[in-house]
Protein backbone atom coordinates (compact mmCIF):
# COMPACT_ATOMS: atom_id res chain seq x y z
CA UNK A 1 0.00 0.00 0.00
CA UNK A 2 2.78 2.45 0.94
CA UNK A 3 4.53 1.71 -2.35
CA UNK A 4 1.39 2.58 -4.32
CA UNK A 5 1.00 5.82 -2.42
CA UNK A 6 4.66 6.70 -3.02
CA UNK A 7 4.35 5.91 -6.75
CA UNK A 8 1.20 8.01 -6.99
CA UNK A 9 2.95 10.90 -5.25
CA UNK A 10 5.89 10.71 -7.68
CA UNK A 11 3.56 10.65 -10.68
CA UNK A 12 1.54 13.57 -9.30
CA UNK A 13 4.72 15.56 -8.66
CA UNK A 14 5.87 14.91 -12.22
CA UNK A 15 2.55 16.04 -13.63
CA UNK A 16 2.59 19.17 -11.47
CA UNK A 17 6.13 20.00 -12.63
CA UNK A 18 5.09 19.57 -16.27
CA UNK A 19 7.37 16.62 -17.07
CA UNK A 20 4.84 14.54 -18.99
CA UNK A 21 5.22 14.43 -22.75
CA UNK A 22 8.45 16.39 -22.90
CA UNK A 23 11.63 15.97 -24.84
CA UNK A 24 15.24 16.88 -24.18
CA UNK A 25 14.63 19.95 -26.35
CA UNK A 26 12.28 21.40 -23.72
CA UNK A 27 14.98 22.48 -21.25
CA UNK A 28 14.85 19.59 -18.79
CA UNK A 29 17.99 20.34 -16.73
CA UNK A 30 19.74 23.40 -15.34
CA UNK A 31 23.21 24.78 -16.08
CA UNK A 32 24.18 24.33 -12.43
CA UNK A 33 23.15 20.67 -12.56
CA UNK A 34 25.15 20.13 -15.77
CA UNK A 35 28.21 21.72 -14.14
CA UNK A 36 27.92 19.32 -11.21
CA UNK A 37 27.56 16.51 -13.73
CA UNK A 38 30.65 17.65 -15.62
CA UNK A 39 32.73 17.44 -12.45
CA UNK A 40 31.41 13.95 -11.72
CA UNK A 41 31.93 12.91 -15.33
CA UNK A 42 35.57 13.99 -15.26
CA UNK A 43 36.10 12.08 -11.99
CA UNK A 44 34.13 8.92 -12.77
CA UNK A 45 33.62 8.54 -16.54
CA UNK A 46 36.32 10.32 -18.54
CA UNK A 47 38.94 7.60 -18.11
CA UNK A 48 36.85 5.27 -20.29
CA UNK A 49 34.58 7.57 -22.33
CA UNK A 50 37.15 10.31 -22.92
CA UNK A 51 37.45 13.83 -21.61
CA UNK A 52 35.35 15.16 -24.50
CA UNK A 53 32.85 12.22 -24.42
CA UNK A 54 34.18 10.79 -27.70
CA UNK A 55 34.61 7.24 -26.40
CA UNK A 56 37.58 5.01 -25.86
CA UNK A 57 38.87 1.62 -26.89
CA UNK A 58 36.09 -0.26 -25.09
CA UNK A 59 33.68 2.55 -24.23
CA UNK A 60 31.23 4.10 -26.69
CA UNK A 61 31.01 7.83 -27.33
CA UNK A 62 28.54 9.78 -25.24
CA UNK A 63 28.21 12.64 -27.69
CA UNK A 64 27.70 13.17 -31.38
CA UNK A 65 25.83 11.39 -34.13
CA UNK A 66 26.48 7.82 -33.07
CA UNK A 67 25.38 8.45 -29.51
CA UNK A 68 22.29 10.36 -30.62
CA UNK A 69 21.33 7.73 -33.19
CA UNK A 70 21.68 5.00 -30.57
CA UNK A 71 19.45 6.77 -28.02
CA UNK A 72 17.02 8.54 -30.38
CA UNK A 73 13.45 7.55 -29.56
CA UNK A 74 14.26 6.30 -26.07
CA UNK A 75 13.78 8.21 -22.83
CA UNK A 76 15.96 9.95 -20.29
CA UNK A 77 14.79 7.20 -17.93
CA UNK A 78 16.19 4.50 -20.22
CA UNK A 79 19.57 6.21 -20.36
CA UNK A 80 19.56 6.94 -16.63
CA UNK A 81 18.86 3.29 -15.83
CA UNK A 82 21.67 2.16 -18.15
CA UNK A 83 24.06 4.46 -16.33
CA UNK A 84 22.76 3.41 -12.91
CA UNK A 85 22.95 -0.34 -13.51
CA UNK A 86 26.14 -0.61 -15.57
CA UNK A 87 28.43 2.29 -14.70
CA UNK A 88 31.16 2.47 -13.75
CA UNK A 89 31.97 -0.99 -15.10
CA UNK A 90 34.18 -1.90 -12.14
CA UNK A 91 31.50 -0.94 -9.58
CA UNK A 92 28.01 -0.54 -11.12
CA UNK A 93 25.66 1.46 -8.95
CA UNK A 94 28.44 3.17 -7.01
CA UNK A 95 27.01 6.60 -7.80
CA UNK A 96 23.68 7.66 -6.34
CA UNK A 97 20.62 8.54 -8.41
CA UNK A 98 21.22 12.28 -8.04
CA UNK A 99 24.83 11.91 -9.18
CA UNK A 100 23.73 9.85 -12.19
CA UNK A 101 21.12 12.44 -13.07
CA UNK A 102 23.71 15.21 -12.82
CA UNK A 103 26.00 13.28 -15.21
CA UNK A 104 23.03 12.79 -17.54
CA UNK A 105 22.48 16.57 -17.50
CA UNK A 106 26.09 17.06 -18.55
CA UNK A 107 25.59 14.61 -21.45
CA UNK A 108 22.50 16.54 -22.54
CA UNK A 109 24.40 19.85 -22.44
CA UNK A 110 27.36 18.50 -24.42
CA UNK A 111 24.95 17.12 -27.03
CA UNK A 112 23.42 20.56 -27.52
CA UNK A 113 20.12 20.19 -25.70
CA UNK A 114 19.13 23.48 -24.05
CA UNK A 115 19.03 24.03 -20.30
CA UNK A 116 15.87 25.04 -18.50
CA UNK A 117 14.77 26.45 -15.17
CA UNK A 118 14.18 23.19 -13.27
CA UNK A 119 16.64 20.42 -12.51
CA UNK A 120 16.31 17.08 -14.21
CA UNK A 121 14.54 14.88 -11.65
CA UNK A 122 16.20 11.74 -10.35
CA UNK A 123 13.06 9.57 -10.27
CA UNK A 124 13.05 7.01 -13.08
CA UNK A 125 9.26 7.20 -13.42
CA UNK A 126 9.49 10.88 -14.31
CA UNK A 127 12.62 10.50 -16.47
CA UNK A 128 10.77 7.91 -18.57
CA UNK A 129 8.39 10.69 -19.64
CA UNK A 130 11.21 12.74 -21.22
CA UNK A 131 12.00 11.63 -24.78
CA UNK A 132 15.45 11.75 -26.29
CA UNK A 133 15.09 13.16 -29.79
CA UNK A 134 18.22 13.48 -31.92
CA UNK A 135 16.77 16.34 -33.94
CA UNK A 136 14.89 19.35 -32.69
CA UNK A 137 11.21 19.00 -33.54
CA UNK A 138 9.75 21.76 -35.70
CA UNK A 139 7.84 24.53 -34.01
CA UNK A 140 9.45 24.25 -30.58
Amino acid sequence: MKLRIAAAAILAAGAAAGYWDRSVWDGVYTEEQARRGETLYQQQCARCHGVSLTGGEEAPPLSGGGFLANWNGTTAGDLSERIRTTMPPDAPGRLGRQQNTDVLSHLFRVNGFPPGKAELPRETEILKQIRIEAEKPGGR
